[in-house]
């Protein structure tokens, strides 16, 4: 009688461990986050399509809309959205994410300043808030941490009648799911890794 529960508990425990190794494993998905609702717990992302944190590619649509998780220990600091994907000095233009159309806009720009190596802890951007819109004089300074750049720059008028937040760069998320569109766990990667957008 024991060798017989002794066979039924190996095979219990077999089975167990097959199920187990079959259960479907997570997905990961990274972008930026162009939308939070913190009333519906929801947030919308423009997926990194490279997956480079020092060189991203924000081209992904449709934008892909995340709930949160439901267990707040899964849930990392809060995202703040922005509609800035790229900021391209050479090429004299920002790329920005339109909610209107759900596609994206490049924009021609004129740069009046560029500070280039400006680390995080410079005088000239700690303790300032970016973007600084100057709707006087038509202008906007955007400080990129990832890319080190302090720039302000001026562009066609009818661009500064959209939010402040166009042109700043939304939070980089992690975000961990099984299921489309339901987060099971949430990390806010711009403020947890080193880098900043």
């Amino acid at each position: 009688m024991t060798r017989k529960w002794t066979w039924l508990g190996i095979l219990t425990a077999l089975c167990f461990l097959f199920v187990l190794g079959c259960s479907e494993y997570g997905k990961v998905d990274q972008g930026r986050v162009v939308k939070y609702d913190k009333d519906k717990k929801t947030v919308t992302i423009i997926r990194d399509k490279k997956n480079d944190t020092q060189n991203p590619d924000y081209t992904y649509l449709p934008p892909l809309t995340y709930s949160l998780p439901t267990d707040p220990a899964e849930m990392g600091p809060e995202p703040k959205a922005g509609g800035r994907m790229k900021l391209d000095t050479k090429a004299s233009q920002i790329i920005i994410f339109d909610p209107a159309s759900q596609g994206f806009k490049t924009i021609d720009i004129k740069i009046l300043d560029q500070q280039e190596n400006v680390e995080k802890n410079h005088p000239l951007v700690q303790g300032k808030t970016f973007p600084a819109v100057d709707k006087d004089k038509k202008t906007v300074t955007i400080y990129s941490g990832r890319q080190k750049l302090l720039v302000t720059f001026g562009m066609p008028d009818e661009f500064f009648a959209m939010p402040d937040a166009t042109w700043d760069a939304g939070d980089e998320v992690r975000i961990y799911y099984k299921e489309e569109g339901k987060s099971l766990r949430f990390m806010n990667v711009s403020k947890t890794d080193i880098y900043k957008k």
